[in-house]
C-alpha cells in the first residue's frame, strides 16, 4: 500500500465506493426506488438524508439504484467496445492489406457522424431497454478503441518477436492474443478508463434527453432530468447526480493514471 500514490488511493476508495455501492443497492437503499414517501422536494432530514424528489421519492435510494443502473449499462457498454474494437483493430494491423483498408474506411465513416446525434437516431426508431442502450453506445464507441489498438498493434506488429512468431508458423489468433495484446495493454489499460467515463456521460446525456433509461427506473442523468426545475427555486436535488458523476469520472480517471504507470514497464515484448 506504500507504493501507492494518494491520488490513486483517493481513487480507488471512491471508486470501490461507488461499486459497491451499486452491487448491494438493495440492501443500501432504505426506501424502494420509485416508492413514494414524502411530499415533493423536502429538504434533508433525519428520515430523508437528501430529500425528497420532485414527486416525494427518496432521493438517496434514487441515486443508490440510479448508480446501479449507471455504472452497470457503462461497464457492460466499455466491456463491449473494448473486446470489439480492440480484436477488430489488432486484426486489422496484422491482416493488413485490403482488410485493414476497409475496416478502417467503415470506421471513418461511422466516426464522421457526431456520436451523439448517430445515438439519437438509432435510440428513436428502436425500443429504449437496457440491451440495446448498451448495444448501441457499445458499437458506437468501438470505433475509438479501434482506431488506438490498431495504432497500437502498427508499431508492434513489425517488432522482432513478432516476425519470430510468424517464422514458427504461428497463426493471427496466436500472434494476436499472445504477442500484440500482452505489449498493448498500457495505453488500452489507461484508455479503458476514459472510456467508462465517457460512457457514464453518455448514458446520463441519453437519459437527460429522454432516450435513455425511462421512468420510473433510475439513473443519474434521468435524475438530473427530473429534478431540474426545483434549480430555479434554490432545491439542489439536480446537484447529487451530477455530484455524483462527476466524482465517479475523476475516481476512475485517477486509478486509470496509477494503472497506466504500473503497467508501463510491462511494454517492450517478450523475451
Amino acid at each position: 500500500m506504500k507504493n501507492i500514490p494518494i491520488s490513486a488511493m483517493i481513487g480507488l476508495f471512491f471508486t470501490a465506493l461507488y461499486f459497491l455501492a451499486a452491487i448491494f443497492a438493495p440492501l443500501l437503499a432504505p426506501y424502494g426506488m420509485a416508492e413514494v414517501v414524502g411530499d415533493v422536494w423536502e429538504p434533508s432530514s433525519s428520515e430523508f438524508l437528501l430529500g425528497t424528489d420532485n414527486i416525494g421519492r427518496d432521493l438517496l435510494s434514487r441515486m443508490i439504484y440510479g448508480g446501479r443502473t449507471t455504472i452497470f449499462i457503462a461497464t457492460a457498454a466499455t466491456v463491449l467496445s473494448f473486446t470489439l474494437g480492440s480484436v477488430l483493430g489488432f486484426f486489422a494491423a496484422v491482416a493488413g492489406g485490403w482488410v485493414d483498408q476497409l475496416l478502417s474506411r467503415f470506421v471513418d465513416l461511422v466516426m464522421s457522424i457526431p456520436t451523439l446525434i448517430f445515438a439519437l437516431v438509432v435510440l428513436s426508431v428502436m425500443p429504449v431497454t437496457v440491451p440495446v442502450l448498451i448495444v448501441v453506445m457499445g458499437l458506437l464507441d468501438a470505433t475509438r478503441v479501434y482506431r488506438l489498438a490498431r495504432a497500437v498493434a502498427v508499431d508492434i506488429e513489425v517488432m522482432d518477436y513478432v516476425e519470430a512468431a510468424r517464422l514458427r508458423g504461428e497463426k493471427t489468433a496466436w500472434i494476436i492474443f499472445r504477442e500484440i495484446l500482452p505489449n498493448a495493454l498500457s495505453p488500452l489499460i489507461a484508455e479503458m478508463g476514459l472510456r467508462f467515463i465517457f460512457m457514464v456521460l453518455f448514458v446520463s446525456t441519453l437519459s437527460f434527453l429522454g432516450l435513455g433509461i425511462q421512468p420510473p427506473e433510475a439513473d443519474w442523468g434521468g435524475i438530473v432530468k427530473e429534478n431540474k426545475d426545483g434549480i430555479v427555486y434554490g432545491i439542489p436535488a439536480a446537484l447529487a447526480p451530477a455530484f455524483a458523476i462527476a466524482t465517479l469520472a475523476i475516481s476512475v480517471n485517477l486509478v486509470a493514471d496509477w494503472v497506466l504507470n504500473r503497467t508501463t514497464s510491462l511494454k517492450g515484448g517478450r523475451g
